[in-house]
């Protein structure tokens, strides 16, 4: 049994830009005085709810990792049975409709980097804007944006739920077991029951809206209104029907018929805050596959005690592109380190040193800045300079390096401005920076040379807080997401131009999801897979992971292991009391300001090795990786 904290960290909130809100409690740090202008968001994506020893897993023919353990053996069934890594995937994500409900499920969306041996695809299930969705949706009869509790919380903010119809296409391509079967341990878990996890059980008695909605009430909660506590038996009859329905119909079960009524009803109705996904958006929803947006990294290992030249590598890192600004932004934090002095500093006594974070925290401004300013649905808009590839151009990150004052004494800039990559015209505001919340992530590797990494949301924990249910007498259900809460609530600035990620019909919100696949470039082959959870965080948990594995020589799950930091724009935020004060003194006196924060990742990876491979699974969460 795996050891868990179920408590959560402090929700203590400090005055400053309104995105730390989601982010930090840092009260009793440098720099931080009484709290003040105190909001009912989650102080992060997912509450932390302690964390478990992991020494990973190592496997010879084929390795799935999840985060749960009942989801990674539903995908290793699948591949036992001579199934593919899209098997697995979708086994997995069923599952996690059970047993995580709190961060993904058929309710909401997903992102899903695919490798079949030869070519790499994207898949795109993100959910999109129901048609009769305006710009103004979150803001207020004054004009302003409502706050985020109150945008997310009912129907306003339902999104049209592409998971499914997603992972039906990429099964018709890359499918080797018949689609109804991989609903079975689905279905039998949700007949059958499953015990309440550690975390499921604290998130659970730690949300206030969630009992609001009288299906979720039901389900969820005691007769006198007490969440179910850790171990409790929970079945879902309702769920396992529906599931049935989908094994048999395929994704129409879900997106037409009683149950996108059903869905429809929930939005629509809802008392006080309804939406307007109608059952021909649901009808109209298409998943779509894109080119994946890849960039090469090269990695010198830190030098050696015996000073002998150590060769570079370069290695071919592939993620989403936009809708996704996770692969974007990592690449050009890692293209704007590569152009700064930061290889001959390695880590020391397993953290990464205060000159490092840096040279690190400067180049997430740089890179957040670019994001807020140009990454948006490329439906709705167009890439600087034609091609999202301008953002990562080694001029442009070369140039983009020469802001970052690396010298002993440099200091840090402070807010920057997005950079101008080619001839570019910039025509929008940059968004406002603004709450984004978590996910689930799945690495699978099978025994045919396929890989995949997937990143799969419901959003807010809990997602909208509404569970539909068909009326046909079962107990249970599914949650619906809250996604358009990624979308700009403030749709232009106060010249009028617009926001690139503004809300309009039928546009897919950005999102900092970045499910990655990480090949050797001169053999082709597949290094790595891997991903987190985790809101804007994303992009810092997985560059974190990369640069462990590529650059420090660490196995997946050391890298995992290492503490959490990163700068969306503002503060450079470390993970609570993983740092020596010496660091964040170190950083202070560079005039960056420092929040210390649980900032809990759901990292899941996996490597090649010599001997097939080896999986690490984020000791924050209830992750694990199987495999033969």
């Amino acid at each position: 049994m795996l050891r868990h904290d179920d408590l959560l960290a402090r929700r203590t909130l400090c005055p400053s830009k309104r995105w730390i809100v989601s982010f930090v409690a840092c009260c009793g740090l440098a720099g931080c005085g009484t709290p003040a202008n105190v909001t009912d968001a989650p102080m992060s994506p997912e509450g932390a709810t302690g964390s478990s020893e992991k020494s990973g897993w190592a496997t010879r023919t084929y390795s799935v990792a999840a985060a749960n353990p009942l989801a990674t053996e539903a995908g290793l069934q699948m591949l036992r049975a001579g199934g593919s890594a899209i098997d697995a995937a979708i086994a997995i994500q069923m599952v996690l409709s059970l047993v995580e409900p709190q961060s993904s499920g058929i309710g909401g969306g997903a992102f899903l980097v695919h490798f079949d041996g030869k070519r790499t695809q994207a898949f795109d299930g993100r959910e999109t804007a129901p048609a009769a969705a305006t710009s103004e949706l979150f803001l207020g009869p004054d004009g302003k944006p409502v706050k985020f509790a109150d945008a997310a919380v009912g129907g306003r903010a339902v999104g049209i739920p592409g998971a499914v119809s997603m992972l039906a296409l990429a099964h018709q391509q890359h499918g080797r077991l018949p689609w109804s079967d991989l609903f079975a341990p689905a279905i039998g878990l949700a007949n059958q029951g499953f015990r309440i996890s550690p975390r499921m059980a604290t998130l659970l008695a730690n949300d206030p809206h969630l009992k609001k909605d009288p299906v979720a009430a039901d389900y969820f909660f005691d007769s006198q209104g007490q969440p179910w506590p850790q171990g409790h038996l929970l079945r879902n009859p309702e769920l396992a029907s529906l599931l049935q329905r989908i094994a048999t119909e395929g994704p129409s079960a879900l997106m037409m018929g009683d149950t996108a009524h059903a869905i429809e009803t929930k939005v629509k109705k809802h008392a006080s805050n309804p939406g307007t996904l109608s059952v021909r958006d649901l009808a109209d929803y298409r998943p779509v596959v894109r080119e994946p947006l890849c960039f090469d990294h090269s990695a010198q290992p830190a030098p050696s005690a015996s000073l002998e030249p150590v060769a570079t590598s370069v290695y071919r890192v592939c993620g989403m592109p936009p809708p996704s600004s996770g692969a974007l932004a990592i690449g050009q934090i890692l293209g704007i380190l590569q152009n700064l002095p930061t290889t001959g500093l390695p880590l020391r006594d397993g953290l990464p040193q205060s000159d490092w974070l840096h040279a690190y925290g400067e180049a997430s401004r740089l890179a957040f800045a670019d994001r807020a300013q140009y990454v948006a649905d490329p439906s709705y808009v167009q890439a600087p300079g034609r091609d999202w590839a301008s953002m990562l151009a080694p001029a442009y990150l070369a140039e983009r390096a020469r802001l970052v004052d690396t010298s002993p004494s440099g200091k840090s800039r402070g807010s920057v401005k997005p950079g101008v990559p080619g001839a570019t015209v910039v025509s929008y505001a940059s968004m406002p920076d603004q709450i984004e919340k978590g996910t689930s992530h799945i690495s699978v590797v099978d025994a045919f040379g396929n890989a995949l990494a997937m990143t799969t949301s419901i959003e807010d924990v809990w997602g909208s807080r509404q569970m539909v249910n068909r009326g046909v007498g079962l107990n249970g259900g599914f949650l619906l997401n809250n996604q358009l809460t990624d979308f700009s609530f403030i749709p232009k600035d106060e010249a009028g131009r617009p926001v690139a990620n503004r809300l309009e019909p039928g546009k897919r919100p950005r999102s900092s999801m970045a499910p990655t696949l990480v090949f050797d470039k001169a053999t082709g082959q597949l290094v790595l897979s891997g991903g987190s959870p985790g809101g804007p965080l994303i992009i810092h948990f997985t560059a974190k992971t990369l640069l462990g594995v590529l650059n420090w020589g660490l196995n997946p799950q050391m890298a995992i292991n290492l503490p959490n930091f990163g700068s969306l724009g503002g503060p450079m935020l470390l993970e609570d009391k993983r740092f020596p004060r010496a660091t964040v003194l170190a950083l202070q006196a560079r005039g960056h300001t420092v929040v210390e924060a649980a900032l809990p990742s759901g990292l899941q990876a996996i490597h090649r090795t010599g001997t097939g491979y080896f999986g690490g699974a984020d000791p924050r969460r209830e992750g694990v990786v199987m495999g033969d």
